[in-house]
């Protein structure tokens, strides 16, 4: 019965490391990301909220200010001068809302996106090398795992935006 105990408690450690070790990486993967991003905005000459704003309006866009800043946890005020740097960056345009003429919606301008690209393609280099080591079945599990830390991101956000 001891054997069995061993085991056990030898499986519940080796998960436990596991899971430190994954949650260690993902904090790891973060902080070069951050890193990456902050040396990116530097060339770009756009702040760390700029380039976040930037990414949330070119993957989600066009978005209303309020739901720019509520998908940046940004207060309103601090959003404008965030949208007024982009805007006269050539980044972002404000236009009218078709479906509402009083609304305004936010529009990545497609002419500096190579600028972005280009500063980012050494990372984007090194992700497909890396990805071409693992099988289909394996990215699969790779990129749902990495889309449910995505969701749990997203709810931790905000969770701690409503307290």
């Amino acid at each position: 019965m001891d054997s069995i105990q061993d085991a056990e408690l030898d499986a519940a450690r080796r998960r436990r490391r596991l899971l430190q070790a994954v949650k260690g990486a993902l904090r790891d993967v973060n902080l070069q990301l951050t890193l990456l991003n902050h040396q990116v905005g530097d060339h770009l000459e756009l702040r760390g909220s700029d380039l976040e704003c930037l990414n949330l309006i070119s993957r989600e866009g066009p978005l209303s200010p309020s739901a720019l800043a509520r998908q940046a946890g940004l207060h309103p005020a601090t959003l404008t001068g965030v949208l007024d740097r982009l805007e006269r960056g050539g980044w972002v345009s404000r236009d009218r809302d078709p479906a509402d003429r009083r609304g305004v919606l936010i529009r990545v301008q497609g002419g500096r996106a190579a600028e972005v690209l280009g500063l980012y393609a050494g990372m984007n280099t090194a992700m497909d090398q890396i990805c071409a080591d693992y099988p289909d079945g394996e990215l699969e599990l790779l990129a749902g795992f990495l889309r449910r830390t995505a969701d749990a991101g997203r709810t931790a956000t905000g969770e701690l935006g409503s307290s």
